[in-house]
């Protein structure tokens, strides 16, 4: 217990000899006991005190001195409230004096019995084992769902609050009480605050005794069990919405891992053995007998953020008047602002559809990482957005424009340091293609967030190559610097002399000259080659020794360093008059003889379309996953500015054109995401050859789709959307591209009823 409380502190000192003489009068203590008298370090509200005599120990709690903010520190609520609990059998300590007399010790006060047990000051449980743990966090969501589940008049608590409309209640309880409290102006509060105002549950009208307060810190267990034996601090208690109690238990989860309001209560993401918010939520919900779709839990997880953001400020302000009741009050004024940002990011997280569950359920982890993946975008990378256009608009006729901006060389460490690196590749990761694809398209909602992750194509193409194809020392020297993100590479494959949508066309050379390979010829449309950071390129040939009759047999895949002597950088192509500098540019470049060691050779000659085909599967996966995102994105611009333009007498939304634009961009949108996580789940279990005619169909209609959505949202944008004051025209160029790039609809359509006829005729064959 030394560890748990300190001396009295100088502003909570009260008379001893006083409390003494209170307690011998109501029997609890003698005269002639030495009464001692220690404070707990914990708890940041109304000060606790560990009371012993040499027979018994009591704990008593107080309203703090001092000036308070209007309706806190009730104590008689407290005493009341656990009297009923202790007499239906609830698990709190048993109380058993209230005093309201302040010429005793200064302030009202009550008394209850002290419980031995274990109390967890950190929430992540140091010291015990993952096992444990997760006992642990099972028995507080049961005993959470044990109060949530007593009857109010069976305690005889049906006047202990208010009833119905308690999530509105709460808003504005802890927005006045942040207000009054407030040392500074924080727009995010304001903004929190407004959102939880305009988004309050349809249904507010179930209404429990609620704790307020609910973690696991506040919570004693059994000295050797994983079992509750008494829920303390009540001071927030009161009756309604019992989802808001368990919010608040869940909160911990959500916090970014960087996020820490004390040293003690740190996020709770990837502890091992605690249990994931979804099984906490099944217990609670078997235990209560309920439902477990929680459709609305993004608002009690919003309120219960914005709940501890006021309750931070309040102990600020309580460390600035000097009557605060913990030493570490002084750090909590910089927890506000951070606090409310989360809150935000949860509001804006997407809930899993229905759909989502049934058909592609990504695991555990890809639905972890996903979700920090989207709070990385929102805190980041999508406020970075202005800060890039501006570099690439003043350098747009330098040198500097090829280079990467250093805000985005900022986020890529940032986003490295949280582990989010690195994601396309199921090897490093641990993710499938199924948990990936819902990450690519959360990246298509920012031109350069592929980059941010390290999964910016064509890295990631040339990364699963070598990861699958590439020598140990091939390895060694280039897939592990792009693994870390110290060099990036091109693809060298379409070439401007023939028509490559048929690749046997191809005329760059690799010819066999003693222990060197000589390469010649000119490619175009390489992309990312205009990077300075641009040292590799992975160059597509055709194989002088090679068997003429084997059509798919003659070419070879080399890696050429782009500092070879015979290696030359053209010129940078442009897309619709833009040279795409953000992206590293789509440049020509000319191989002029240039020697390589045969090393360099990648599985062997003859071998590039057995590794094209092993590259592109899950490539073209990643561009139609990103290309719904994007989709989405530009479907966004199109509903604001619909919402916001009027022409004619009404808002351009209410013209049934536009109305009929927006129901078949959702529902292109829907049957692409959908046709595409398909064709995810075919490469995670039946690999690439298989999965070729789902392949070959999203990319025809994923960017089919794109265009078509970004062309409507140009349409409703008019002249803005081919302005640079908005990113539809960049956006237009990039999927109008997909439908050549990687191939063109029509040879994948070819492709398609290629398969198809197969499949048919298969299925016929038995029948005849």
């Amino acid at each position: 217990m030394d560890d748990l409380t300190t001396s009295v502190r100088e502003q909570h000192k009260f008379s001893v000899s006083n409390l003494q003489k209170y307690l011998a009068s109501k029997a609890r203590v003698s005269l002639n006991d030495t009464l001692t008298v220690r404070q707990y370090s914990a708890g940041q509200s109304n000060p606790t005190f560990l009371v012993q005599t040499p027979r018994k120990s009591y704990v008593l709690r107080k309203k703090p001195p001092g000036m308070l903010l209007p309706g806190a520190h009730k104590v008689g609520r407290e005493y009341q409230v656990q009297q009923a609990l202790f007499s239906a059998g609830f698990p709190v300590p048993q109380p058993l004096l209230h005093c309201t007399d302040t010429g005793v010790i200064g302030t009202e006060f009550y008394l209850m019995e002290y419980v031995q047990g274990r109390i967890f000051r950190d929430l992540r449980l140091p010291g015990v084992s993952a096992a444990e743990r997760a006992a642990l966090y099972l028995a507080s969501v049961e005993v959470l769902a044990q109060l949530h589940s007593l009857n109010l008049a069976t305690l005889d608590l049906e006047g202990y609050g208010r009833g119905p409309g308690y999530c509105k209640r709460q808003v504005s309880t802890w927005t006045k009480q942040y207000r009054a409290s407030a040392h500074k102006d924080i727009p995010s509060m304001d903004e929190l605050s407004n959102w939880l105002m305009s988004n309050l549950p349809a249904n507010d009208e179930e209404v429990t005794l609620v704790h307020g307060d609910f973690r696991v810190d506040n919570l004693v267990f059994h000295p050797t069990k994983a079992r509750v034996i008494a829920v303390l601090d009540w001071e927030l208690s009161t009756t309604g919405q019992p989802l808001v109690d368990l919010a608040y238990f869940l909160m911990p989860h959500f916090w970014p891992g960087n996020l820490s309001i004390i040293s003690t209560m740190g996020s709770l993401k990837n502890v091992e053995g605690i249990p994931t918010p979804e099984e906490l939520i099944s217990i609670y919900c078997r235990c209560r007998g309920i439902p477990s779709s929680l459709p609305q839990i993004n608002f009690y997880l919003a309120l219960s953020v914005f709940k501890m953001a006021g309750i931070a400020q309040g102990i600020y302000a309580r460390h600035l008047i000097g009557n605060a009741s913990a030493p570490d009050a002084a750090q909590f004024g910089q927890r506000v602002e951070p606090l409310a940002q989360v809150a935000l990011q949860i509001a804006q997280r997407t809930l899993p559809g229905p759909a989502e569950d049934r058909l592609f359920l990504q695991t555990a982890k890809g639905r972890d990482v996903l979700q920090k993946v989207k709070d990385f975008m929102s805190q980041y990378v999508l406020p970075a957005q202005e800060e890039v256009a501006d570099y690439y608009s003043k350098h747009a006729n330098s040198p500097l424009r090829w280079h990467t901006p250093q805000v985005i060389e900022d986020l890529k460490a940032r986003a490295r340091e949280a582990g989010l690196w690195n994601l396309f590749l199921s090897a490093v990761s641990g993710l499938s293609q199924l948990d990936y694809a819902y990450i690519a398209e959360e990246t298509g909602r920012c031109l350069y967030a592929p980059e941010v992750f390290n999964c910016q194509a064509p890295d990631t193409g040339n990364m699963e190559v070598l990861h699958m194809f590439g020598t140990e020392d091939q390895k060694r020297r280039w897939l592990q610097p792009l693994l870390r993100g110290e060099i990036r590479s091109c693809f060298c494959m379409t070439e401007p002399d023939v028509a490559s949508s048929d690749a046997t066309n191809m005329e760059c050379t690799l010819t066999k000259d003693k222990d060197q390979f000589v390469v010649h010829g000119r490619k175009w449309w390489s992309s990312g080659a205009g990077n300075p950071q641009c040292k590799i390129a992975i160059v597509m040939c055709q194989s002088s020794t090679q068997d003429p009759n084997r059509r798919h047999g003659q070419h070879s895949m080399v890696l050429v360093p782009l500092d070879t002597a015979g290696v030359k950088l053209v010129r940078p192509l442009t897309v619709f008059g833009q040279d795409d500098a953000i992206h590293g540019g789509h440049l020509e470049v000319h191989f002029d003889n240039v020697r390589v060691p045969l090393s360099n050779i990648i599985l062997g000659e003859g071998r590039g379309f057995e590794i094209a085909q092993g590259r592109l599967g899950p490539g073209r996966l990643h561009h139609c996953m990103r290309a719904v995102g994007l989709a989405e994105w530009a479907l966004e611009l199109l509903c604001q500015r619909a919402a916001t333009r009027q022409t004619f007498g009404k808002k351009l939304y209410q013209h049934e054109v536009v109305a009929h634009w927006i129901a078949e961009c959702r529902l292109m949108i829907e049957q692409t995401r959908l046709l595409t996580l398909h064709a995810a789940q075919a490469l995670d279990t039946q690999g690439s050859r298989a999965a070729r005619k789902q392949i070959a169909m999203i990319k025809v209609a994923a960017a089919r789709m794109a265009c078509k959505v970004v062309d409507c949202a140009i349409q409703v944008h008019g002249g803005a959307g081919v302005s640079q004051d908005f990113p539809l025209a960049q956006m237009y160029a990039y999927v109008r591209t997909l439908r050549i790039a990687d191939g063109p609809d029509e040879v994948h359509l070819s492709s398609i009823a290629h398969l198809e006829l197969r499949d048919q005729l298969r299925k016929a064959h038995p029948k005849l």
